[in-house]
């Protein structure tokens, strides 16, 4: 679906018809038919064609070798009509009407291909056409990298989804995340109640955790129907005409469907600007409205670090690395107690040692601490809550007259996870283990997608106080749509926290990305949200915060700081 070609072709065969007049070309078509005429000599061997309707037909296989050759892609007719769309087909007047706008192009043979499964890069460029957007900002390496750049900064997809590096662009593209894509672009705030809309697919337990709010929603408006069966087949690929359909029934809702309507926003609670300082000037946390406040009900904002996972780097979460932490101006610091890939669910003793020393260490220089169950590989909460249950219950009694300690319950819930079935659920659980030991305490609730379905929680949060939600970023992956959804949350009267954020992207390296990053923190200072950076360690990733090789039993100086660490370090 390239755009772009070469109408010599078919001017050089308009021009041998007799149907543009000698008066109307310009000199450049003169050169071309010139050109043609040559190297049409050459292919002929000096060929004498005394038929006209012989000589039209060999001069335009001479014609479309010569830019088949030259690798120039023909243009369609000028009529849009693919040779290869059957008139009175199903998909027709949606094929027909969308490369007549000048949003779809086919193959230099002139065909569409209907059947062929469409491609991400496919996909995202003809919804990236119909919704206004110019294939501008990309690396230039692909022919749709600036409309894939733009997918990925307005947040149609997630960075795993189609990797930047484009090893997916010329695959094809499952169905439940094409739907996410055309939900996304064209009818963001659509949404589907899970308990109809997921009786309508019959093969429901087939999606994906992380496309449930799309897909149903999706079927909610008629996007998606499903097949004769009534399955939706989600890991499927689906096809090129299957995929304009789908794009053009979303298209034409943009204009049918009312104009969402916002409730008024509840009170966000104290306005005054937040200060910083540690717990011996604070105190106990709590949380009004969607502001985290000291003990007086005054705003506060934490910022800091968070260590990596202190089964990998548990040096850097020591007495003396969080001494250096904090001598930065830092007030908190995040353990990343991984429970999967040979974290606590592998060896829970070890691990919990190794925890309760970071935690120790952080409140020895009067530090806020976050104690964080650092779910990612095994992505739904759920999967083992009986051991968060029995740790963090055994965590709040040890810390139960502890001001300084958070708890983050769920880091990263990812894959085939729902926030109605799974999250909330899970966190109810863990809460009130908490809750039983230690009902102060400040607890921190992730949700799908690598904590950054918040809006999701602020449809449907949790009851209690002093709860607050867990908001993931990476400034190379994650932009705009973020912060509005964020500030959507906000408004709901959701209270944010974001427990993990990095300058690189989401997968830890690239960038650094100090531009965007500046962008976030100053939306996070406006807002008064706390938050943890990712990481302090020395590995050789530009989220890390030191530098390779770096002492953590050393007093460090800005030379062992990595260009992240600089950056971060110097907003504490």
């Amino acid at each position: 679906m390239r755009s772009g070609g070469s109408n010599a072709a078919f001017a050089l065969a308009r021009i041998l018809k007799g149907e543009q007049p000698l008066s109307r070309r310009r000199p450049l078509r003169m050169t071309i038919k010139k050109v043609y005429f040559k190297l049409l000599f050459v292919l002929l061997g000096g060929i004498t064609v005394t038929n006209r309707a012989g000589f039209i037909k060999i001069a335009l296989m001479a014609a479309l070798s010569i830019a088949l050759a030259l690798g120039i892609p023909a243009a369609p007719p000028s009529n849009r009509v693919f040779t290869d769309v059957a008139p009175g087909s199903w998909y027709e007047p949606q094929v027909l009407d969308m490369a007549r706008r000048g949003w779809l192009n086919g193959y230099p043979d002139g065909s569409f291909r209907p059947n062929r499964p469409v491609t991400a890069a496919e996909l995202v460029a003809i919804t990236a056409r119909c919704a206004g957007v110019a294939n501008t900002g990309g690396d230039g390496g692909h022919w749709a990298s600036g409309y894939l750049r733009t997918g990925l900064d307005r947040g149609w997809y997630d960075w795993d989804e189609i990797p930047p590096t484009g090893e997916t662009f010329g695959k094809p593209i499952q169905r439940q995340l094409a739907v996410k894509i055309l939900m996304r672009a064209f009818l963001p705030d659509v949404r589907g109640d899970y308990n109809t809309e997921s009786q309508k697919i019959r093969d429901f337990s087939q999606l994906d955790g992380r496309y449930y709010e799309e897909v149903l929603a999706a079927y909610s408006v008629g996007v998606a129907r499903g097949d004769g069966s009534g399955r939706f087949h989600p890991k499927s690929s689906l096809t090129r005409a299957e995929a304009c359909t789908l794009i053009d029934r979303a298209r034409r809702l943009i204009e049918e469907l009312p104009a969402p309507s916002r409730s008024p926003a509840p009170s966000p609670g104290p306005t005054a600007k937040p200060i910083s300082g540690g717990v011996a000037e604070n105190g106990w946390l709590q949380v009004k409205g969607t502001q985290l406040c000291n003990e007086a009900g005054e705003p506060v904002v934490l910022h800091g670090m968070s260590s990596h996972g202190i089964q990998w780097f548990p040096q850097f979460a020591g007495e003396q690395a969080v001494k250096n932490t904090a001598a930065y101006g830092a007030n908190l610091f995040r353990v990343a107690m991984y429970t999967g890939e040979g974290g606590y669910l592998s060896q829970p003793e070890a691990m919990k040692q190794r925890a309760i020393e970071a935690v120790d260490a952080a409140v020895h220089q009067d530090l806020y601490v976050i104690l964080d169950w650092h779910i990612l590989s095994d992505g739904n909460p759920m999967d083992h809550l009986s051991e968060a249950k029995a740790f963090f219950s055994e965590m709040a009694e040890r810390y139960q007259d502890q001001p300084a300690v958070l708890y983050e319950i769920c880091n990263e819930p990812n894959g085939n996870v729902d926030w109605a079935r799974d999250i909330k659920p899970y966190a109810q659980e863990v809460a009130g283990a908490i809750r039983e030991k230690s009902p102060r305490s400040v607890i921190l609730i992730g949700s799908g997608t690598w904590s950054q379905d918040i809006h999701l929680a602020a449809a449907d949060p949790l009851e209690g106080e002093n709860l607050m939600y867990t908001l993931h970023f990476y400034a190379g992956t994650h932009g705009q749509w973020l912060r509005d959804r964020a500030e959507s949350a906000l408004e709901a009267g959701l209270p944010l926290f974001v427990s993990e954020w990095g300058t690189s992207a989401a997968d830890g390296s690239g960038g650094v990305y100090l531009g965007e990053a500046e962008v976030w923190l100053e939306f996070l200072e406006k807002k008064g949200i706390s938050w943890a950076n990712w990481s302090l360690c020395d590995k050789d990733e530009t989220s890390a915060a030191l530098k390779p090789g770096t002492d953590p039993s050393a007093q460090w100086t800005e030379q062992d700081l990595s260009p992240s660490g600089k950056f971060v370090f110097g907003r504490f």
